[in-house]
């Protein structure tokens, strides 16, 4: 209790001084909340698009010959095939997923989805059941396609959500009901939302996805495979399985195997790294800043207790001499030391994450910033900053203490 009453005393003797040190240390810990919230934030909103796609998938499609190869001139267009999958599927050792792709049109095309008076234009695919391990979705009604809607080439259709508001009223029945996709009849089995935000899911939830079969034979694609997706087994970088990819489908189509631009491919996995990478530096780095601004607060406050133990010189003579030992002078500095750094430190954690809710909420509830999306700390992130805080409290404290268990009781006594 005596402790606590000193320790009061103390910074109550110099108001102004105790709120400017205070503030110091308030300041470093508030910056280390914010940065690295705020770095969490641009990472969250850099990665949603990865939330419904594999981060281990490759998509590889044809574009045509740049070089003559097998008395075939170059510009040859050329297309996958049925027979493609197969090969693909008997020879890649490492592949986890395969999912052939067709889009009604081709890329970035429409097609026209009616029901009775109501019409639309959306995206519509030819599917394997595999694609939903590579581009998932939120099955909110019914089912996904399966191997035997494949086999039987069923006219089934997995409709998204705003496909579904454009047709049908809101409590209309629509599982089951068939809806026409370019003139051809498909009974919807499934409704699906995307797990993605903004733009991406709207995207995502004007489309309708069919068997691949049932695509090819409807409009006429015979044996035409528009793009693979594709997956590498865990522990494989699936830029290996997608070069083994790539010299099957050259060896099938006739293409020279250092005819690089014949095909056209996207490594997501090497963008996720890239992404990861930038942000762990970017993470480094507020990290970096935050712990230099939180150390100058604590040196300040440092400095602050060795002017204090100067101004009690005479206080602390008088204590040695009375009997107090070197353990209690160096408790009393340090315990001065830790409240002083803790309490300021824990108003600038508790601002900052809440500054950090705060941000959150109104971009979730009034804003669409695309590339920043729920700043965020970890309790882990706020126990560690914590952590160092009261570990640099007692280290503040050291130095000042110190100082204070060398006064002599006789000089110190005779200071004014």
């Amino acid at each position: 209790k005596d402790n606590w009453q000193e320790i009061f005393i103390a910074l109550k003797s110099n108001k102004l001084r105790t709120a400017l040190t205070a503030f110091g240390v308030f300041w470093g810990l508030f910056m280390l909340i914010v940065l690295i919230g705020s770095g969490r934030g641009l990472y969250n909103g850099a990665t949603k698009a990865f939330k419904n796609i594999a981060t281990n998938s490759v998509f590889i499609w044809a574009r045509q010959s740049t070089k003559p190869y097998k008395g075939f001139n170059r510009g040859r267009r050329f297309h996958f095939n049925n027979s493609d999958i197969d090969a693909l599927k008997e020879n890649l050792t490492d592949l986890e997923y395969l999912a052939p792709r067709i889009q009604l049109g081709g890329h970035r095309a429409t097609s026209t989805v009616s029901r009775g008076l109501k019409n639309g234009s959306f995206t519509t695919y030819g599917d394997f059941p595999e694609i939903i391990n590579i581009r998932s979705v939120n099955i909110m009604n019914g089912r996904f396609i399966n191997d035997n809607d494949i086999k039987d080439k069923r006219k089934v259709a997995v409709i998204g959500k705003r496909v579904k508001k454009l047709l049908f009223d809101d409590d209309e029945k629509y599982m089951g009901e068939y809806i026409k996709i370019n003139g051809v009849d498909f009974r919807v089995v499934g409704l699906f939302g995307s797990y993605a935000t903004g733009d991406d899911a709207e995207r995502d939830e004007e489309t309708l996805i069919v068997p691949f079969s049932s695509f090819q034979q409807a409009f006429n694609y015979n044996n035409i495979v528009g793009y693979f997706a594709l997956t590498s087994v865990k522990g494989v970088p699936v830029s290996i399985v997608k070069d083994r990819a790539l010299k099957i489908l050259a060896s099938r189509h006739n293409i020279a195997p250092d005819d690089t631009m014949a095909f056209g491919h996207w490594n997501l996995e090497k963008v996720y790294i890239k992404i990861n990478n930038l942000f762990l530096g970017i993470n480094g780095l507020n990290w970096f800043v935050g712990i230099l601004s939180l150390l100058a607060g604590i040196i300040g406050v440092s400095n602050i207790m060795l002017i204090i133990v100067k101004e009690r010189t005479r206080e602390i003579g008088i204590k040695r001499a009375i009997g107090a030992t070197p353990l209690d002078i160096t408790g009393q500095i340090v315990l001065e030391t830790v409240f002083l750094t803790t309490v300021s430190g824990y108003a600038g954690l508790f601002l900052g994450v809440s500054l950090l809710e705060i941000v959150s909420a109104v971009i979730e509830k009034y804003g669409k910033i695309e590339m920043f999306k729920s700043p965020e700390v970890d309790l882990q992130i706020s126990l560690i900053a914590f952590a160092i805080l009261v570990v640099s409290g007692v280290l503040a404290g050291l130095i000042p203490a110190k100082r204070a268990i060398d006064i002599q009781p006789v000089n110190a006594i005779s200071v004014n």
